[in-house]
């Protein structure tokens, strides 16, 4: 019988798209869709903010991790460790505002050598040291 729902003939079921890949996102729109609403954030999540929520952070992360494989490039590394993501985010400014709180585990710290403890510079001209 026609009209209950059911299809007449022998068509394939439809084959399930994950919302991920109906928006072109890596990220997974299905599990950040599921933490939204257990975190109780709101009362009720759109079917729009999981996909800006995935699109957002799969931003974010394709970012920091170029820059931390050309940091890792830079050092002759093949492999991204957690020294590069350092490296990559504090020389990023936008990057360092965003992360500014933030500790890295295993990141170090910038390599920074104060002006006071470099070695004076000799061989001056005595027109020089009159002037200053």
């Amino acid at each position: 019988m026609a009209g209950r729902g059911k299809s007449l003939g022998s068509a394939a079921p439809k084959k399930a798209t994950s919302r991920s890949s109906k928006a072109g996102l890596q990220f997974p729109v299905g599990r950040i869709a599921r933490f939204l609403k257990a975190g109780k954030y709101a009362e009720r999540v759109g079917a729009g903010a999981p996909v800006y929520l995935a699109a957002v952070l799969e931003y974010l992360a394709a970012e920091v991790l170029e820059l931390a494989g050309n940091a890792a490039r830079d050092n002759k590394k093949t492999r991204v460790v957690p020294r590069h993501i350092q490296l990559a985010v504090r020389n990023d400014e936008e990057l360092s505002r965003l992360l500014g709180t933030v500790t890295i585990a295993n990141g170090g710290v910038m390599p920074n050598i104060h002006a006071h403890l470099l070695p004076k510079k000799t061989g001056h001209s005595k027109a020089a040291d009159e002037e200053s």
